[in-house]
């Protein structure tokens, strides 16, 4: 009985070799961010818009904003992403499309 509990351990950690061999491995730390590695396309009325403003704000990140309403550029590049709804975020090299505050925090933390 102990043999076959002991295979079966054994089986299991090579299915999972790349989890467990994971957690030997050091963490690198994702760069800092920097102004312009985070755009917000928004409108000025927009709640999940502000709720997007509010939460970079919360977590110290600088961003850029471009209005997709005032702003030929902003409007441009929020229909180059795919446009759709707002609010858009380009964080380093993910696109955001809507308010998902865990994708966003992930993202700004290098996740």
């Amino acid at each position: 009985m102990k043999k076959l509990a002991f295979a079966a351990c054994l089986v299991l950690l090579v299915m999972n070799w790349g989890k467990v061999s994971a957690l030997w491995q050091p963490k690198v730390a994702a760069a800092p961010l920097t102004q312009g590695d985070v755009v917000l396309y928004a409108t000025s009325w927009c709640g999940y818009c502000n709720l997007a403003r509010d939460l970079l704000r919360r977590e110290g990140v600088a961003f850029v904003e471009h209005d997709i309403e005032t702003s030929e550029y902003g409007k441009k590049m929020h229909k180059a992403l795919g446009g759709g709804g707002i609010p858009v975020l380009e964080i380093r090299d993910k696109v955001i499309r809507g308010y998902d505050e865990a994708r966003i925090i992930s993202a700004v933390r290098g996740g």
